[in-house]
């Protein structure tokens, strides 16, 4: 139905910058679609980073996580099916496997949770060294 595939993590000295892209496919997936970017430290529970879906017709909007409000940036390239995560002043506690997740909700606060999603791709690691 949808596949998911990271790409673009990697390690990086804290202050960097890594820029993450994961690209959709498959008949049903849509430009409506919500997508979002979760990750999982070692020993911690996978927790929300970022989303961005589609309300009106018009716009898209996106919503992150305090943690990385600032730093972040989620952005959509429709014609290429690829939602990207563009992560600025890395820090170590951003060490994480992250993973990108495909839905059909138009809610901004469904999209900050694991149910609000239907499709995850398999994960790409970030390191952040201090």
């Amino acid at each position: 139905q949808v596949q998911l595939v990271e790409s673009g993590g990697g390690s990086v000295q804290a202050g960097g910058s890594l820029r993450l892209s994961c690209a959709a496919s498959g008949r049903t997936f849509s430009s409506r679609y919500a997508l979002g970017w979760f990750r999982q430290a070692p020993g911690k529970e996978r927790e929300f980073v970022a989303s961005h879906w589609w309300s009106s017709g018009r716009t898209y909007y996106a919503d992150y996580a305090d943690s990385v409000k600032g730093r972040f940036t989620i952005s959509r390239d429709n014609a290429k099916n690829t939602v990207y995560l563009q992560m600025n002043s890395l820090k170590p506690e951003d060490t994480a496997v992250y993973a990108c997740a495909a839905g059909q909700t138009s809610d901004r606060d469904y999209a900050r949770l694991e149910r609000g999603y239907d499709y995850w791709g398999q994960g790409t690691q970030v390191t952040v060294s201090s």
